[in-house]
């Protein structure tokens, strides 16, 4: 990446790149190692922002990681460190052992999955929540109540998503591979939703039976 980088001539000023601890990787000396193969590869000798990407609680292992993470980042080698997937219980215990806080917990959350029993939480420690499978990996695309939220305000489905997630102060990364889609998702700053429009959507909220990806209390898959 960092040769793809160079090649294309954008200054590492004008990025900001992240990466992930893998879940096999909590232990101490692998996440070093981890981090360094990451490193290697891109190219760089600072990380603007390294994660843990799931907890696991079943090898009991994040709270190393974590102290890791810490310690990569008293090094100089990460500029901030956040973590993914951690439920309100885990940022307790490693924010409790080490005294640190995530700067960023990136969660599954969409319309369907709100999460909002955890805001109060992230906020009160200035943890920022990122959105991921913010579209709800586009289970959302044909909902008739966003569609027509959309169309009074003469945006597509996916823009209204992503509108909604920034008015909430979330961070909101869509994931596509298609340009016009990069560019229309980019293209959310011309338009307010309405009082009525939020209520709207905060009623598609269906609790845990809205979420599409794995729970991070059980999730148990080593990568």
């Amino acid at each position: 990446m960092g040769d793809a980088i160079r090649h294309a001539g954008i200054p590492h000023g004008e990025l900001f790149i992240t990466s992930k601890l893998r879940n096999g990787g909590h232990a101490r000396d692998l996440a070093l190692r981890s981090f360094d193969e990451t490193m290697a590869r891109l190219g760089l000798e600072q990380l603007d922002l390294f994660l843990i990407h799931w907890p696991v609680p079943s090898q009991d292992r994040y709270v190393e990681a974590w102290r890791t993470l810490v310690e990569l980042k008293e090094q100089g080698r990460v500029r901030s460190i956040g973590v993914s997937n951690f439920d309100v219980n885990h940022l307790e215990r490693i924010i409790g052992e080490t005294g640190e806080t995530p700067v960023v917990n990136q969660i599954e959350l969409h319309p369907r999955f709100q999460q909002r029993d955890k805001r109060d939480f992230h906020a009160g420690r200035g943890i920022r929540i990122e959105s991921w499978s913010p579209l709800g990996s586009g289970r959302l695309l044909d909902d008739p109540t966003i569609a027509g939220i959309g169309r009074k305000h003469g945006r597509s489905i996916a823009q209204t998503i992503i509108r909604w997630h920034l008015q909430q102060g979330l961070i909101v990364i869509p994931k596509t591979t298609h340009k016009e889609r990069m560019v229309e998702n980019l293209d959310v700053f011309g338009f307010e939703l309405d009082a009525d429009d939020m209520q709207k959507l905060q009623a598609l909220d269906r609790g845990s039976a809205g979420r599409v990806g794995a729970d991070p209390a059980t999730a148990a898959f080593l990568f």
